[in-house]
């Protein structure tokens, strides 16, 4: 072969190496992962979604990467985060921890598909036309975590008989803050107990709380449904149990934690769902095609251990329903 046939074959090769390259990199599918959570926080959803993700046959770091953006509770850094992610040409985004991330990636894209696992009522918060037939780029799981907090308060008050005063610790830059607030309204009305609305986010401002808890002298506390109060779930069962005062959560991990009580939708099987739309859509399902899930069955779990230090005697009524009991 002579010389210069050798030196056109290099210089061939060095122009379509890069292209083959990029070809090879494009095949491994994108996952553009939005969450108003913390890292932390989310460890054991995230488990759950990435098992679901494994058994639809894609695998972290071996046939699919995942762009990782949190919040960490901000939710007005939503928005840019889901831009980037669409900029970043994505193949598909996964919206979880509330509705609002699932809304911030609906307002970026139309095109790129999208999973939300959210707490909301996904019709109500605009993400849906129905459940059955999602339409449009977006589907996922709801799991009610907001539309059972007026059974939360019915559980704390069967725990608590003669509770008068239940209040609520809100986050007021959650932008579903206000129906949650109307949930637990008209269900402390039905059971006819005051329901003080106490309002925080930060370290400093969930310690204010819980000194106005004391001086309105309230006989159960509970806690809504929100990240920020998943990422400060140590202090929070901490001055609970300062207080003596009885808590209830939304997540099976507060209960584990130390928390009195909780009911909710177990969150790992939820984002497991969630992991498993994700990987068949990367196989070619269509988001119009797979109906919105919603969970059937709720998990009630008490710590025994923490009733007994805050004085309290379960109810057989409730250890009779309970899922899960932490002795």
């Amino acid at each position: 072969m002579r010389r210069r046939d050798v030196v056109t074959l290099i210089g061939s090769a060095a122009v379509a190496w890069p292209f083959a390259l990029r070809a090879q990199q494009k095949a491994v599918p994108m996952i553009g992962y939005l969450s108003s959570n913390s890292p932390g926080a989310a460890a054991p959803a995230l488990a759950g979604f990435r098992q679901g993700l494994s058994e639809a046959g894609y695998v972290e770091g071996q046939n699919v990467a995942i762009e990782y953006r949190w919040a960490e509770g901000s939710y007005d850094r939503l928005p840019a985060f889901a831009a980037d992610l669409v900029g970043r040409k994505v193949d598909i985004i996964v919206a979880t921890g509330g509705p609002a991330p699932a809304l911030a990636a609906k307002s970026a894209t139309s095109a790129i598909p999208i999973v939300f696992a959210s707490g909301g009522d996904p019709i109500a918060d605009g993400l849906v036309t129905g459940l059955a037939r999602p339409g449009g780029n977006i589907t996922g799981v709801s799991f009610l975590v907001f539309e059972l907090s007026a059974k939360r308060l019915e559980l704390l008050s069967e725990l608590v008989p003669h509770a008068r005063v239940i209040a609520l610790l809100a986050n007021p830059g959650n932008p579903n803050a206000e129906r949650n607030i109307g949930h637990l309204q008209e269900a402390a009305r039905a059971k006819g107990v005051q329901l003080p609305i106490l309002k925080g986010a930060t370290e400093s401002e969930i310690d204010a709380a819980f000194v106005s808890l004391v001086q309105l002298r309230a006989d159960g506390l509970v806690v809504g449904a929100d990240v920020v109060f998943s990422m400060r779930r140590e202090q929070i069962i901490a001055l609970a149990s300062r207080h003596a005062l009885p808590t209830i959560f939304y997540s099976r991990e507060d209960a584990v934690a130390g928390g009195l009580i909780s009911y909710g939708s177990n969150l790992p099987s939820a984002y497991h769902q969630a992991g498993t739309y994700t990987g068949k859509i990367l196989a070619g399902a269509k988001t119009a095609d797979l109906p919105v899930v919603q969970p059937t069955k709720f998990e009630l779990v008490i710590n025994l251990k923490t009733a007994q230090t805050l004085g309290l005697t379960v109810p057989r009524s409730l250890l009779t329903q309970a899922d899960e009991v932490i002795e």
